[in-house]
């Protein structure tokens, strides 16, 4: 049975929804099915479309982390919400949850990373490294909840598991993330990081537009009914 993917909205140029943590994004060499073959699915049967679909998808989400994703239903649709995210016009929020606070209850962290591609993990490293990159975000904790700290992010740039280890660096692993720090897993093997929200204009209308995902049940319980 495939997973049910929340709509959050839907014209004749975009497709956005609320992804799951656990399915892909795009397919990879697993072979498990992937949110754009989903989505691709869903639209041949409701619109009875003939032949391939087609369905562009300008950004991503790693497998474990859920939120919105926003999906282009045609090329020119695609090509110019490509283009807002090469000229940064696109702004996302995530949510995370940590067992620990940062030093700071807001701030900005800036770090150079790097990348293990046979390990599929990035760390920290000095300026000077080697084909290190800049990452840059800035944070606030805008809730607390027994254990459980709630720290909304803003990207200003759009690195490889760019949250991940750089709350880590701080001290902050996300909950469920035990590739970067956190003692145990998440049963369903998914990491307490939501794309809470992207602000991007429509590529036809041109109007602002303001996406929200909601939480997941599982593992987001104490903060369900927090609004931000």
């Amino acid at each position: 049975m495939k997973p049910f993917i929340p709509i959050i909205f839907e014209d004749n140029h975009l497709l956005v929804v609320n992804k799951p943590a656990g399915i892909l994004v795009q397919s990879d060499r697993t072979g498990d099915e992937s949110l754009l073959e989903i989505m691709k699915g869903y639209i041949k049967v409701s619109y009875n479309k003939p032949g391939n679909v087609f369905l562009g998808l300008p950004h991503r989400l790693d497998r474990p982390v859920s939120g919105v994703v926003v999906l282009a239903k045609t090329s020119k649709a695609l090509e110019r919400i490509n283009e807002q995210f090469r000229k940064k016009m696109v702004d996302k929020i995530y949510w995370a949850l940590t067992r620990s606070s940062p030093p700071e209850m807001e701030g900005t962290l800036i770090h150079w990373l790097i990348k293990d591609h046979k390990r599929n993990l990035v760390s920290v490293a000095k300026k000077t490294k080697k084909n290190a990159v800049r990452a840059e975000l800035k944070y606030k904790v805008i809730g607390k909840i027994s254990d459980d700290h709630l720290i909304e992010v803003k990207l200003i740039t759009g690195r490889f598991h760019q949250i991940r280890v750089q709350l880590k660096s701080v001290g902050c692993p996300i909950v469920g993330d035990v590739k970067y720090g956190f003692p145990k897993p998440n049963k369903d093997g998914s990491i307490c990081l939501h794309a809470k929200r992207i602000y991007i204009a429509h590529p036809v209308k041109k109007e602002e537009l303001v996406f929200e995902a909601d939480l997941p049940e599982q593992n987001w319980h104490n903060f369900q009914s927090f609004s931000g």
